[in-house]
């Protein structure tokens, strides 16, 4: 009977010892960063991040009433929007190109799917150059002499638009997995009720993919939010201020102004406008199933 005791719990035991692993990398290299990041931002730093003196929440009341932080919060909203437009528009529309095989669909599926496999870091040293205004390939093809990364009236869409392509080819593999789950026989029902190609999209494509379109709009979100390398990279967040989107602003706070009381704060504040819109996201999500 004993046997049979210890014989049991260690089958309830075991399977969650498999998982102390996991779960020690993920509290060292997730959890416990997240949990200082909350701490630091009630103090002030030093040059090497010390916390030295206790400043309770000054360091948000400070952000909230900080235009350069009210500037950068704009600057990502409007950031977030053409990303979400260009990135899923180019993953969407390509999906569908490939949604059909013809001779050579494999060659165009690895292109579409290609900005997935580039690292941001390089492809915005090859965007650098293509948008130079003295001998860059864009002003050559389109006869202008616009300085597309200095300009500040430029130099925030041209950014978006490097990173809505950078998401599209992720973008491309889950529409495309997407659209080739959608069921046949669905298409010949609507072609017996006289549906044309536009119905059928319209009444039978985008219902059967919306699921996988709402997590590609969510993680998309999250991933504009967190765009760092290419504005780095390309206009260090300038001209001014008019590409300084809250994450180069967190880095600039921490590793150029030495205020990492301040920039973890800042850090916190873009979490929690993740979560709230995630959450919402899923509340309108669930609702629209319900109904």
């Amino acid at each position: 009977m004993a046997a049979q005791v210890r014989a049991k719990k260690k089958f309830l035991i075991e399977p969650y010892l498999y998982l102390v692993p996991a779960a020690i990398i993920l509290l060292v290299f997730t959890y416990w960063p997240f949990i200082r990041t909350i701490y630091r931002s009630f103090f002030v730093t030093d040059n090497r991040g010390v916390e030295k003196v206790y400043y309770g929440v000054k360091n948000y009341t400070d952000l909230f009433t900080s235009s350069s932080f009210q500037n950068s919060i704009w600057v990502t909203i409007q950031f977030v929007i053409v990303v979400l437009i260009v990135g899923m528009s180019i993953g969407f529309v390509t999906a569908l190109l490939t949604s059909r095989a013809f001779p050579g669909w494999q060659m165009f599926s690895t292109v579409y799917a290609m900005p997935m496999a580039i690292a941001s870091s390089g492809i915005a040293m090859v965007f650098k150059i293509m948008l130079n205004q003295q001998t860059g390939a864009l002003n050559q093809i389109l006869g202008t002499n616009i300085n597309w990364l200095v300009d500040p009236k430029y130099a925030l869409v041209s950014l978006a638009f490097i990173t809505g392509w950078l998401n599209s080819g992720l973008n491309f593999l889950y529409f495309s997995a997407a659209l080739a789950n959608v069921d046949d026989s669905l298409y010949e029902s609507a072609s017996v009720d006289g549906a044309n190609n536009w119905n059928k999209f319209l009444y039978v494509t985008l219902p059967s993919i919306q699921n996988i379109t709402f997590y590609v709009f969510v993680i998309n979100i999250i991933g504009a939010f967190q765009s760092f390398a290419q504005i780095r990279i390309l206009t260090s967040g300038g001209p001014g201020e008019s590409t300084n989107v809250i994450v180069h602003d967190i880095y600039r706070n921490a590793f150029q102004n030495f205020r990492y009381g301040l920039a973890s704060a800042e850090s916190i504040i873009l979490f929690v406008i993740i979560a709230i819109l995630t959450a919402i996201m899923f509340y309108i999500q669930n609702r629209r199933s319900k109904s």
